[in-house]
């Protein structure tokens, strides 16, 4: 048998059986991932320890380091646990430090030779988590120095360039809850979002607050995410790869619209009010219909962007850009509006369909109209490309079995 006690030391690596779509979370740590489909997991200690690969040959692991647990070793700062991981792997690519969301981190670049295997490449995270949870099983008192998370995502240097999955799965870890509705480590590192613009909003007059190269850096987040989903084209798991490929846009996006989605519900609400009574000052007692007022209408406006495919390409506008510039595909409408409607703190997901080539909003709304079952919620259609109300849908888009429901 291969030597591997040295990267069986720092990695606990014990390959076993597939995990599907659902993300990874940890009671006792915070943190959440959301791997691509495929990794298989290998065990660990279920709390601070686990290990992943896949067919291809990626590998992933994550370790938590904190004096609050047993059984792991704890540094006094992040700085010290990057250098020695450095020098037990002997590693000889670059580190470079940075803050993502308040939180210090330095991204890695792999390069070491795993004795009795081989040469490993690939990428690395290591950062700050949120404070632990010290009710969880095996807890010991709080040593007052953060927990710390490493996160290698690596394979065999023969396997080929596999950096694509790399970043994709690291980019999938959202370190504590807070930052599970923000763009991913990666892009905050790539893309790192400093300073605040004004820009128009399609169609409505309004402006909105958004970062600089917002929109170029969620198109980079979709186009890289459509390269790990062509690799399950022909994967029996396709279904799981697609609701994947639209939940990690979905996390990116979310942020990034806050200030679009803000300015668009106060336009419409402000329209909404303006068509009653003026005189008025009872509120209204059914804040169930006026939810579906307000969805119609921002439904009205997805429904007047231009109509734009791209069949060369990821073929999904990002919703930034969708905004402000009133154009996109039927994807790209019913995210964005999906997303305007969690805003308002309205219940809200989207439903695709490989065979029809399309995709619908949903909503948790009032009233008649079709609606689409998923994962036991009963959610009000929103088609964002015909010029029709909330809960039509048109005949030959109608058979449920082709439809594919996504929840956020």
């Amino acid at each position: 048998m291969k030597d591997k006690t040295l990267f069986f030391s720092v990695f606990y690596l014990f390959f076993c059986y597939l995990i599907y779509s659902a993300p990874m979370e940890s009671p006792s740590w915070g943190f959440k991932l959301d791997l691509p489909e495929g990794y298989e997991f290998s065990g660990g200690d279920g709390r601070n320890q686990f290990s992943f690969e896949n067919q291809i040959g990626a590998a992933f692991d994550i370790r938590v380091y904190h004096g609050t647990h047993t059984n792991t070793k704890q540094y006094a700062s992040l700085d010290e646990l990057v250098q020695d991981i450095t020098s037990q792997l002997k590693n000889s690519g670059d580190i470079d430090s940075f803050e993502y969301r308040g939180k210090e981190a330095y991204l890695i670049e792999l390069d070491f030779l795993l004795p009795g295997v081989g040469y490993m490449t690939g990428w690395a995270l290591c950062m700050e988590l949120g404070e632990p949870n010290l009710d969880a099983p095996g807890s010991m008192p709080a040593t007052g120095i953060k927990p710390m998370l490493l996160a290698m995502a690596y394979n065999p240097t023969e396997k080929g360039d596999l950096a694509i999955l790399h970043f994709s799965a690291l980019d999938s870890i959202a370190p504590e809850e807070s930052d599970r509705l923000a763009p991913g480590p990666i892009m905050e590192y790539a893309w790192p979002r400093e300073s605040r613009v004004k820009t128009s909003i399609f169609g409505l007059d309004i402006d909105a607050l958004i970062f600089e190269e917002e929109a170029e850096a969620a198109q980079f987040l979709v186009d890289r995410e459509f390269q790990v989903l062509r690799l399950y084209e022909n994967s029996p798991h396709w279904k799981e790869a697609w609701i994947r490929f639209y939940r990690a846009i979905y996390r990116d996006s979310f942020d990034r619209l806050i200030d679009i989605a803000f300015q668009v519900e106060r336009k419409i609400n402000l329209s909404l009010l303006n068509t009653t009574d003026a005189t008025s000052t009872v509120p209204s007692a059914n804040v169930s219909l006026e939810n579906r007022d307000f969805a119609d209408q921002a439904l009205k406006w997805v429904q007047s962007f231009e109509y734009e495919r791209d069949f060369q390409g990821s073929d999904f506008v990002n919703v930034v850009t969708a905004a402000i510039e009133g154009r996109g595909d039927c994807d790209s409408r019913a995210m964005l509006w999906a997303i305007i409607m969690n805003q308002a703190s309205i219940p809200a997901a989207m439903m695709v369909s490989r065979h029809y080539g399309h995709a619908m909003g949903l909503a948790e709304l009032p009233g008649t109209g079709a609606r689409f079952e998923v994962e036991g919620q009963r959610l009000l259609v929103a088609e964002t490309t015909a010029n029709v109300s909330i809960g039509l849908i048109g005949e030959t888009v109608s058979e449920i079995e082709h439809w594919l429901g996504i929840l956020f």
